[in-house]
């Protein structure tokens, strides 16, 4: 959807709200109200027509353009391009990361050797980028959806393939609070979409407890990975014994 789609929702949804009608409106901005339905229908505004809509409904510019954004749908997977762009700078990929767990810039700052000028200037790649919106005192809002996930043969799962996954599998995973399973054997092809499904579920429950536990003190946090996988698989060297 559209900026000015996006617009002309929100405008039909205030004037519902406050219970004003076309004619309601059609009155305050001193037109007609078929030219007012025209103008709705074409999202084609000035900002001085805006802002007099604003008048209109007794409505802050600041918080029509934030209830605009909230509108806006949230990405549920970036393009090859946006990807491509992420990974190119490794700065920005750390940034990237961060902003996907929610830490502030004073957190990526003070956890990562990154200046507060240097994460001010990535903040702002990655809202040019379309990953997050950029707001005053470098807050931020995330454009990614709960289900987002990286493309699957993408620039950054790629890039994980290459730079990271033997480092990460070359872990113990011996340590407190950390494990590693392998389950291999064959189920009915019907019942293995409920199986990724479970695992949707338990990656959306560890994220929605890293938000939740963000109100603790450092010292009782600790980062953990939590990697979970599926698929159709045989290890290389069981199929060349297969007859």
């Amino acid at each position: 959807m559209s900026t000015s789609a996006d617009l002309v929702l929100v405008i039909k949804k205030e004037l519902k709200a406050v219970q004003m009608t076309y004619a309601d409106l059609a009155e305050a901005l001193d037109m007609a109200e078929s030219s007012v339905k025209r103008m709705l229908a074409k999202g084609d505004m000035p900002l001085s027509r805006i802002d007099a809509i604003c008048r209109a409904l007794k409505l802050d510019f600041a918080e029509l353009a934030r209830r605009v954004a909230d509108a806006q749908p949230l990405l549920a997977q970036l393009t090859e391009a946006q990807e491509k762009a992420v990974v190119a700078d490794k700065k920005l990929l750390l940034a990237a990361i961060c902003v996907l767990s929610q830490w502030t810039l004073e957190q990526i700052s003070s956890s990562y050797r990154l200046t507060e000028a240097e994460c001010i200037q990535y903040l702002a790649q990655l809202d040019r980028i379309g990953i997050i919106e950029l707001k005053p005192m470098n807050r931020y809002r995330l454009k990614l959806a709960k289900t987002f996930r990286w493309r699957p043969h993408g620039a950054v799962m790629n890039y994980f393939r290459e730079n990271a996954l033997l480092d990460y599998f070359a872990g113990g995973f011996d340590g407190e609070g950390e494990g590693l399973l392998l389950v291999h054997g064959s189920i009915s092809r019907s019942l293995a979409p409920s199986f990724l499904e479970r695992m949707q579920r338990v990656a959306q429950d560890f994220a929605q407890q890293h938000q939740a536990d963000q109100k603790l003190a450092n010292k009782d946090r600790e980062g953990y990975t939590l990697l979970l996988a599926m698929r159709s698989w045989e290890f290389e060297a069981f199929e060349a014994l297969r007859r």
